[in-house]
């Protein structure tokens, strides 16, 4: 398996970079995560649970069981990749590809 095979097994599923994306900024609750990514909470859940085991986040301990996540050190390690790839998105995506959910992502039209 090639190095760039063995990252997409951990962040290569829809939503895991775009959930990497939004913890690049801080931690999350669980909550803030659904209502501004726009994702299923079934989806959401899997994918915390596929990043937290291959160590790219980790759960923090809060209050009344609020759920909230931050990135480890292998999951800031991304920064650069995600950087670059919203980089490549804004210059070579057509319009409609750009989505205005995603944070971090210029759109052309303003």
């Amino acid at each position: 398996m090639s190095d760039l095979a063995a990252a997409l097994d951990v962040v290569g599923a829809r939503w895991a970079l775009l959930i990497v994306e939004r913890l690049l900024k801080g931690p999350q609750r669980y909550g803030d995560l659904q209502r501004d990514l726009g994702v299923g909470t079934n989806i959401l859940a899997v994918r915390l649970r596929e990043l937290e085991e291959a160590g790219v986040l980790r759960r923090l301990p809060l209050k009344h069981n609020t759920r909230a996540y931050a990135l480890t050190e292998r999951g800031e390690a991304l920064r650069a990749a995600i950087e670059a790839l919203g980089l490549w998105g804004a210059v070579g995506a057509p319009d409609h590809v750009i989505s205005p959910r995603s944070p971090g992502v210029a759109n052309p039209d303003g």
